[in-house]
């Protein structure tokens, strides 16, 4: 998939921004506040709908202004050229539009434009709770799997609904158990398929974890991951071909042994919405044990990884943001990684405040690499010529 073009209207700092984009490596210099990251959080709004910055919509129109407006254009396998069209307003809220006609669901933009982000905030993904590993697992496999997304957007409101009940007649036993019921099946139902299709993805992408990490270190250092869920006993549901027919009797009998906690607590306490993904570097947990260099790289060889798992399993090349992480790694890893996107097929978007840590990469003449620079929220091209480059 190809992003051709893009424009922004009072988007952050945008006023109004349009560039055409090229097709392969494409680098963005500028200085700190520039408005390098909000292209790349504009170009995710088209891919995936929502900022990776803000948690609202509202944070992300100009100051001064009371909506925002993202355009781009896409060429792919699948749909050789088409349009994404994200705005919002206030007290109208959000508006996504493909060639113009609006979705009637969100959720049917994801998948359209596959992308992979790696941002500062990678960090997050290792040192931090099950919540933030959970998260980058649904979203790699909804981009995948428009099945798995709808069972994801189903069980979350079954869950809010057990709760709801939990909450309400918590202190009615008799009748919570007989309300719980058909909640309870379609808990277990949705839930099992979860449970089995991240055991199933895990297993594969296993492998691309590998390589990517070894790319990146060439430690020798072996990289992997278990998928623990508290809905069936085990240690790792990634060893063997799970289904979820062999998950529902557990799960079943899990949930019925938990009401009285559940009660308690006014919550749900057992389900796919309350499991974990454990990294670990041979045998040793990085999340308890690793250095912060290990995490940073683990982190990084994850959204690889990714890159390479949707190369593989998608019809359509995803697009690749890279927003401001080589402050955090030294030359050797720096020109990895711009070598390992060089020779990557597919479209990449790179930040970088501090152009010197790719001097190696910038200024020369390379067909691949396309290069802007952006000030106050003013983008410019910057041209090869004879003279070197100008914009």
């Amino acid at each position: 998939m190809i992003n051709t073009n893009i424009s922004l209207t009072n988007f952050r700092n945008h006023e109004h921004t349009d560039t055409v984009w090229g097709t392969h490596v494409n680098i963005i210099t500028g200085p700190n506040g520039a408005g390098k990251t909000n292209l790349l959080d504009a170009i995710h709004y088209l891919c995936m709908g929502r900022s990776f910055t803000s948690s609202s919509d509202l944070y992300v129109v100009k100051q001064g202004h009371s909506g925002f407006l993202v355009k781009g254009s896409f060429t792919g396998n699948i749909r050789s050229h088409f349009e994404i069209s994200c705005s919002y307003e206030r007290g109208d809220g959000k508006n996504l539009r493909v060639n113009d006609s609006p979705l009637e669901r969100h959720a049917d933009l994801i998948g359209l434009v596959p992308v992979v982000l790696v941002s500062p905030d990678d960090k997050k993904l290792t040192g931090e709770g099950p919540a933030e590993r959970r998260s980058f697992l649904d979203s790699m496999i909804s981009q995948t799997s428009p099945a798995y997304l709808d069972d994801l957007i189903r069980y979350r409101k079954i869950v809010r609904q057990r709760n709801k009940l939990l909450t309400d007649l918590g202190h009615q036993p008799d009748r919570l158990e007989q309300m719980l019921e058909p909640w309870d099946l379609q808990l277990v139902e949705t839930g099992s398929r979860i449970v089995a299709k991240r055991a199933s993805v895990v297993r594969k992408f296993r492998d691309y974890m590998e390589q990517a990490h070894e790319q990146l270190t060439g430690s020798g250092m072996r990289p992997s991951m278990t998928y623990k869920s508290n809905c069936i006993d085990g240690p790792d549901l990634t060893g063997d071909n799970i289904a979820d027919g062999d998950i529902r009797p557990a799960y079943s009998q899990e949930l019925a042994a938990s009401v009285k906690k559940d009660c308690e607590r006014r919550l749900t306490v057992i389900g796919p919405h309350r499991d974990d993904l454990v990294f670990f570097l041979d045998d040793m947990e990085l999340r308890k044990f690793g250095s912060q260099g290990q995490h940073r790289i683990y982190a990084l060889a994850l959204k690889m990884a990714q890159l390479y798992y949707y190369t593989d399993a998608l019809e359509d090349l995803p697009v690749f943001l890279l927003d401001d992480v080589f402050g955090d790694l030294d030359a050797r890893k720096t020109d990895t990684v711009m070598n390992m996107l060089l020779q990557h097929p597919g479209q990449s978007f790179i930040t970088a405040a501090h152009p010197d840590k790719i001097s190696g990469f910038t200024g020369i003449d390379d067909q691949r690499i396309f290069e802007y620079h952006i000030e106050d929220g003013v983008m410019q091209q910057l041209i090869r010529g004879d003279d070197g480059l100008s914009t």
